[in-house]
């Protein structure tokens, strides 16, 4: 990562300590268009002035390789993290957009207890604005690419959710969880056409699938 690269993603984050923060919080989740498994969010609390990790990015851009390497840096060097998963049972009651609110409130409580219930005084959030929560939000389109804090939560939230359907892969080897991470490939569906659901399945996407 180059120097240039690293100050663009710190530039959040170094606006808001010019502001006077002290404590900032990145949000974002993991799972949410998959066909199984569980919707996943982490929360990463950080100094306005870090330490920041670099090679922290978008975790989409980064390999599995690369991403499993920052997760425990990521643990280690923040103030305070949280990661939280809501399962596909609760998805199919409440629907995904709320699952993943729910899924992001947990983390960001988990975070705050671990910092013995020092409240970061703002949250940035990639995309979406968090309901129910009355800490101050910046919702940043893309913010997984635009905000290390934000990319630092998705690089937790994405690691911890392969790493679940890489156990759920053991338990149900038929449908190939450790290659797909439960997301709509072709043998996945070819999988649930020849076995059907099973209880880590979010029934009303396949409803909205099938029927």
């Amino acid at each position: 990562m180059t120097e240039e690269r690293f100050l663009e993603l710190c530039k959040f984050e170094r606006q808001l300590k010019e502001e006077g923060y002290t404590l900032i919080a990145g949000i974002d989740e993991a799972g949410r268009g998959p066909l199984a498994g569980p919707v996943s969010a982490a929360c990463v609390i950080v100094g306005a002035d870090g330490p920041f990790v670099r090679g922290v990015d978008d975790s989409k851009k980064l390999s599995e390789k690369r991403r499993e390497s920052l997760f425990d840096e990521i643990k280690e060097t923040s103030f305070a993290y949280g990661i939280s998963f809501v399962d596909s049972k609760r998805i199919d009651e409440i629907n995904i957009l709320q699952a993943t609110y729910e899924a992001m409130r947990n983390a960001l409580k988990q975070a705050i207890e671990m910092a013995e219930g020092k409240a970061p005084g703002m949250i940035l959030v990639d995309h979406v604005h968090i309901p129910e929560i009355e800490i101050p939000q910046m919702s940043i389109t893309h913010g997984d690419a635009q905000s290390i804090s934000i990319g630092s939560a998705s690089i937790l939230a994405k690691v911890a959710r392969d790493r679940l359907m890489r156990e759920y892969d053991e338990k149900y080897p038929e449908y190939g969880f450790a290659k797909h991470k439960g997301y709509g490939t072709k043998a996945h569906y070819a999988a649930i056409a020849q076995y059907g659901p099973n209880e880590i399945h979010r029934k009303t996407f396949l409803k909205k699938l099938f029927n």
